[in-house]
């Protein structure tokens, strides 16, 4: 079945296959509208025609839909398209339990495996109140997530509790080590089936073994069936007593002596971990195989000898029978696993009717349908429901199940939906992430987690809502809230030596603002950075400013300077009579007085001091440096013009003015 890069219910776009089971394949899915990754399980090709089996695919995904718990797989959406009928699912990153005992190679820590149990358990106590059970409790159906989440999968053989159907063992042969006795034998299984296994799980991660195991799985569920296991803290000392007795307790052949709830298992497992030591686990019924020191009331001997008799009797029927129990029962197994258990029953059953199918008529109409039957009527609850119409039935127990009959008599319970139930939207912005699970699960409504970064708010705290407070929606509807993860770090990298553009791309990429200086470095290369202000390596704010030195060698230019001294010194130009001739024939004229002319740069050295025409105009002077220097004219000491020249950008430049 080739099926990447396919769109599903114009949704879901194909992206791998990451699992196989017995009845479908799971591929890991991108959801375009919600825009996260998803699991989809999909009902193989040669099953596709085969009404049975897509009745039972069927019901495995009501069954899934129908709770929600932190220790289940969540299932979002159901569905066909075609010949493929798919289940959306919750993609969890994790290992399976059976996967880590296999690893580890022995007993797991029995703290570590006691709080995955309490998971385990917490999950199945929702899953039977919702009438749901799952019948196929084992190592490989629950995925420890990389936080160390145990969440509960695979639901392709629960089946609501009222089902009493009897399973044909060979369709389910491959989970038989971790069967309950009466799940091996074919018979009616319920929520103390489901403890049982979760036994036998506890029993593998603090022994690293199952309790047992043979050539066959025949063997092995004769074994479920017929003997005791050994005792855990026999296998690993290292079990506190109390968990040893939890899990014989969970494992007793008799459904009555066991754990009547997952809630009284739970409560047992929790008092273990404060108490592991202690003897509160009653198991004041249970003689186990090797037996425990019991007091013997006094009894005469006439009392002593009828004893000895019937006990002589017993053991002399058992060691001529025994042999004969064993191999009828392989035969029955044998019977069970090639013709199913339905034609077995029916040589040995009493007077049965058949179940009335009870769903989505209305209760009236199903209390009569029961009466017709020669059935009782039970207890009648009441449940909101999106899905049923109000007044009509949504579950029913026993269930319905085509060609099956129970005994006239048997007492059927059943649900009556009250339609769809409404809640309000709480107000979850500004509390933590669990605030707000609560919040919204006490709300009766699911929730779908976007982690994003803010500066604004703190890491763990609520940042938006998708949905309004205080909107009227349905119970159940999933409500989408953004959770702060701070402020986002980034890593300064390492620009040294790079060119200033590319080291300013690189920073600006990477998320830093950028700001930039220079320096003139003749030892390095030109245009090359030469220091950074924040160190390669470290963790900052995204968005933070770095400054960048780079390597400016600046090369030595030249200008042609021009003064005009005679406009720089205007009307401050001096003249003096100068008198020729002799006797009658002398001539006096003003002549101007020469002016000593200084020209400095950068205050350095002039580079022309000397007595000067003040009449002059064009006093040529090269000016030599590098960048911009600062160009100043003194006549006879005092300053009359300072001027700024970029030698790289300036060849000519006349002075003519006083500043």
């Amino acid at each position: 079945m080739d099926l990447e890069g396919r769109l599903l219910g114009n949704r879901y776009e194909i992206i791998e296959k990451i699992g196989n089971g017995g009845m479908a394949m799971v591929f890991k899915a991108k959801d375009q509208v919600l825009n996260r990754f998803v699991a989809i399980k999909i009902l193989r090709d040669e099953f596709t025609t085969d009404e049975e089996f897509i009745k039972r695919f069927s019901i495995e995904a009501q069954a899934a839909a129908s709770i929600t718990h932190p220790n289940i797989v969540s299932v979002f959406d159901v569905g066909n398209e075609g010949n493929l009928y798919f289940i959306v699912m919750e993609l969890i990153k994790g290992k399976t339990l059976k996967e880590i005992i296999i690893e580890e190679g022995g007993a797991l820590p029995w703290k570590w495996s006691t709080n995955i149990a309490i998971q385990i358990a917490s999950a199945l106590e929702t899953a039977h109140r919702n009438n749901i059970v799952h019948r196929d409790i084992k190592p490989h159906n629950i995925i420890i997530t990389e936080d160390g989440i145990a969440k509960v999968t695979d639901f392709g053989i629960a089946k609501a509790v009222s089902n009493s159907t009897i399973t044909a063992f060979g369709s389910t042969i491959g989970s038989v080590h971790y069967f309950s006795p009466e799940h091996a034998k074919g018979g009616y299984t319920d929520s103390k089936s489901d403890i049982y296994s979760l036994g036998v799980v506890m029993y593998e991660m603090l022994t690293g073994r199952v309790p047992f195991d043979a050539d066959t799985p025949v063997s092995v569920a004769l074994k479920h069936m017929q003997e005791e296991p050994v005792a855990p803290i026999e296998i690993n000392k290292k079990i506190p007593s109390s968990l040893n007795d939890i899990i014989l307790k969970a494992m007793r052949k008799d459904p009555t002596l066991r754990y009547q709830s997952a809630t009284e298992m739970l409560k047992d497992l929790n008092r273990a971990l404060k108490d592991p030591d202690g003897d509160f686990v009653d198991n004041s019924n249970y003689s186990p195989r090797d037996g425990a020191t019991r007091v013997i009331p006094t009894i005469n001997n006439e009392e002593i000898r009828s004893e000895r008799i019937q006990t002589e009797k017993k053991q002399s029927f058992l060691v001529r029978h025994s042999k004969l129990a064993v191999f009828l029962g392989i035969i029955i197994l044998f019977f069970l696993s090639i013709f199913g258990t339905n034609l077995f029953l029916k040589l040995t059953k009493p007077k049965e009717t058949a179940i009335p199918n009870l769903i989505g008529i209305t209760k009236e109409e199903a209390e009569k349908a029961i009466l017709d039957s020669n059935l009782v009527v039970g207890e009648v609850k009441e449940e909101f429901n999106t899905d049923v119409e109000k007044g009509n039935v949504i579950s029913q127990d026993p269930a319905y199940r085509e060609n099956y009959n129970i005994k006239e008599g048997t007492t059927i319970n059943y649900v009556v939906s009250l339609g769809v139930e409404e809640t309000t939207v709480p107000k979850v912005v500004g509390k933590t992430e669990q605030e707000a699970i609560q919040a919204l699960e006490e709300a009766k409504l699911k929730y779908e987690i976007k982690e994003e970064n803010s500066k604004k708010v703190e890491a763990g705290y609520v940042i938006e809502q998708e949905t309004d407070a205080d909107k009227t929606v349905n119970a159940g509807d999933t409500v989408v809230i953004h959770i702060s993860k701070g402020v986002k770090k980034i890593t300064v990298p390492s620009v040294l030596g790079k060119s200033e553009k590319n080291a300013t791309k690189e920073l600006k990429n990477a998320g830093f603002k950028v700001i930039t200086t220079t320096e003139e470095d003749t030892s390095k290369d030109n245009d090359k950075v030469l220091k950074q202000s924040i160190d390669a390596g470290t963790e900052v704010e995204d968005g933070s400013t770095i400054t960048i030195t780079v390597n400016n060698i600046v090369q030595t230019k030249t200008a042609n300077l021009t003064i005009n001294v005679k406009s720089i010194l205007g009307n401050d130009i001096v003249y003096e009579d100068v008198t020729t001739g002799e006797d009658e024939n002398v001539t006096t004229t003003k002549v101007p007085k020469n002016v000593r002319v200084k020209i400095i740069v950068n205050e350095e050295t002039p580079i022309y001091d000397k007595m000067t025409d003040p009449t002059m105009t064009n006093l040529a002077q090269p000016v030599t440096g590098k960048g911009t220097v600062t160009v100043k004219i003194l006549i006879d000491g005092i300053l009359y013009n300072t001027t700024q020249i970029n030698l790289a950008e300036t060849k000519k430049l006349t002075i003519d003015k006083r500043n």
